[in-house]
């Protein structure tokens, strides 16, 4: 086989097998092990034929290691694109307010969210705020953060995925 044509079937077969590979570390993170050993199984078939071929070539010189390379960091562009695009999930979103704000906590629940509210004492114990708590889909993450700049540019926001939610009131 051609050098040109060995380089373009390592750089595609390590994008399928990276890009399986990020999918499945993803996935194995959210608790979807079955899922991620049926991916595993895929990854690594494409991945030890792809190496098979290029270490029983005849062919020399540096340019499949850089397609091999240039395969691995595309696959993981790609996978963590898919994965964004393709895995949903919940958020855990901690919003300690500058102040008593009422108004952002109307604003975000007329938005549809629910929000739960605490009373916290700030730095200076004269500080009264509000710590929200807030559980979202991920997909909804940049339209809450818009509702709280603009209510409170100085709010505090913290942010985690959640692995499991039961009960409570999402919107949909």
């Amino acid at each position: 086989m051609p050098l040109f044509f060995l380089c373009l079937e390592v750089f595609f077969a390590r994008i399928i097998d990276v890009s399986l590979g990020t999918f499945r570390t993803i996935i194995t993170v959210k608790g979807k092990s079955l899922y991620a050993a049926l991916i595993g199984f895929f990854e690594v078939l494409v991945w030890f034929l792809v190496v098979k071929e290029a270490l029983n070539t005849t062919e020399t010189g540096i340019w499949i290691g850089i397609s091999y390379a240039l395969g691995f960091a595309t696959g993981t562009y790609i996978g963590s694109v898919l994965s964004q695009k393709l895995i949903k999930g919940k958020l855990s979103v901690q919003v300690i307010t500058s102040s008593h704000n009422d108004t952002l906590i109307d604003a975000i629940r007329d938005a549809g969210y629910a929000v739960s509210v605490m009373d916290i004492d700030g730095k200076n114990k004269a500080e009264d705020k509000y710590m929200l708590f807030i559980e979202i889909d991920d997909y909804k993450l940049e339209k809450l953060q818009a509702i709280i700049r603009q209510k409170d540019k100085r709010a505090f926001l913290v942010v985690n995925e959640t692995k499991y939610v039961q009960n409570g009131y999402f919107v949909k």
